[in-house]
């Protein structure tokens, strides 16, 4: 149906191969405390190989074995070397954990109006205040910046192309997503319009320079029950996806139906993003299910900072003024301390079990 790019999407046997070879993979969606969004983690002026490497040693202390990490447009079209260069540095100290990354190339979600250089204070209390999409939605709409984009994931993703260091790559993340409460005012409309052509070009961009890494992108947000059901971009991020993933901020059934309702394309499931306490969406009601189904799993959040993500998402509509009774995401207290000792414990545990 998606032209040339179904020519090279992995077969279901190479992917399931391919799977069977990496182990329960579990680990966060990861931004050092450091840093308030993709700009500030990955800028040079503002990298924080000793704050990343503090902090991979905690998760591998957890017996955590992979990251899902966000990369930006801005970054290559300012600094292509650096930004490479500072992806091996990255790499090596997650190697040294023995933590494979996968890495998201684009992504769709909070402010639509990113700026390279110094990035701005948070938002007091705001649940990821200073987090900005790649690309920015003037670039989305300007067709002569593509040739742009696609010198972004061709040079990135060639690359480490045969980088056994790296897991895999997201092409983009939750590509349709209107953000109605924080930004809608100022969103496109029809977001979609533009985003679709392009994700199949950027999928396309990708599998030119032959990555041994499988792609994906994941449904976050949907009827699932049917290929009927999907709407079209759905069916363009499955349909051109070799590993299948999936979000989901909902109670444990609904978790389960999920990954039934995606196991019937027969490929590895992975959800990319879950773990919001206040919806019931926790590891210990998640990770016993994702063993189960052998589903991997990254939760969003895990060391608080600058990204304020302990706050919940209606904390851009509703005034927080102190540390919130129940964090909505992250495991650890800046300075390392778990939130909730037990659930440390649990993690420790489920992941230590042969």
């Amino acid at each position: 149906m998606f032209g040339d790019n179904e020519q090279k999407i992995w077969s279901v046997e190479k992917a399931n191969n391919w799977y069977e070879k990496q182990g329960w993979l579990v680990g966060p969606n990861f931004n050092p405390a450091s840093a308030i969004n993709q700009l500030e983690m990955w800028q040079e002026e503002t990298f924080d190989p000793e704050r990343i490497d503090k902090e991979l040693a905690w998760a591998a202390e957890l017996g955590m074995n992979t990251m899902r990490v966000y990369l930006h447009d801005l970054v290559y079209k300012n600094d292509p070397s650096g930004l490479v260069d500072r992806m091996d540095t990255f790499l090596d100290i997650s190697e040294k954990h023995g933590i494979r990354p996968m890495f998201v190339i684009f992504d769709a979600v909070w402010d639509p109006y990113p700026k390279a250089g110094p990035q701005r204070a948070p938002r007091p209390h705001v649940h990821n205040s200073g987090w900005v999409q790649s690309p920015s939605i003037d670039v989305l709409q300007d067709p002569t910046e593509y040739p742009r984009l696609e010198k972004y994931v061709k040079g990135v993703i060639g690359h480490f192309a045969a980088d056994q260091r790296i897991l895999a790559w997201d092409i983009w993340n939750e590509p349709d997503n209107p953000n109605v409460s924080a930004y809608g005012d100022v969103e496109l409309k029809n977001k979609v319009e533009y985003v679709l052509p392009l994700l199949e070009k950027a999928f396309g961009w990708a599998r030119e320079v032959n990555p041994t890494q499988p792609l994906t992108s994941g449904v976050w947000n949907g009827d699932w029950s049917s290929d009927e059901s999907l709407k079209p971009i759905e069916e363009l991020q499955i349909e051109l996806s070799d590993i299948i993933s999936f979000h989901c901020y909902d109670d444990p059934v609904s978790f389960e139906k999920k990954i039934k309702q995606l196991s019937r394309y027969g490929r590895p499931l992975l959800c990319t993003e879950y773990m919001a306490r206040p919806n019931k969406s926790t590891f210990e009601g998640f990770l016993p299910l994702a063993k189960k189904y052998n589903v991997a799993m990254y939760n969003w959040g895990f060391v608080s900072g600058k990204t304020q993500t302990i706050y919940p998402w209606d904390s851009w509509r509703k005034e927080y003024t102190a540390e919130p009774e129940l964090w909505f995401h992250d495991i650890f207290r800046y300075d390392g301390t778990p939130y909730i000792e037990g659930e440390v414990e649990f993690i420790k545990e489920i992941l230590g079990e042969e």
